[in-house]
């Protein structure tokens, strides 16, 4: 099932809150990234973190055109919040 991502924000200690379609909320936590994928190391330098935004269509959420997620990695991997 494909959950299209309206809106997502940058939270502190590089976590993520995203919202969807369905109305619902998660948390993502980048972190554990910074060790298994070089290029998310990146994202710790000055407020480059901040400059997420959410793909055209919704399909997922990006930095740059080498840092990115799906939207199927956020919803399986994120915290739904309360």
């Amino acid at each position: 099932m494909f959950h299209k991502i309206n809106d997502v924000m940058p939270l502190p200690d590089y976590r993520l809150s995203v919202r969807f379609s369905e109305g619902c909320t998660k948390i993502y936590d980048v972190k554990p990234l910074f060790d298994k994928i070089p290029s998310f190391a990146e994202l710790k330098d000055g407020n480059r973190f901040e400059d997420v935004y959410v793909d055209v269509g919704g399909h997922g959420i990006a930095w740059n055109d080498r840092i990115d997620l799906s939207c199927e990695e956020l919803w399986s991997n994120g915290v739904l919040e309360v």
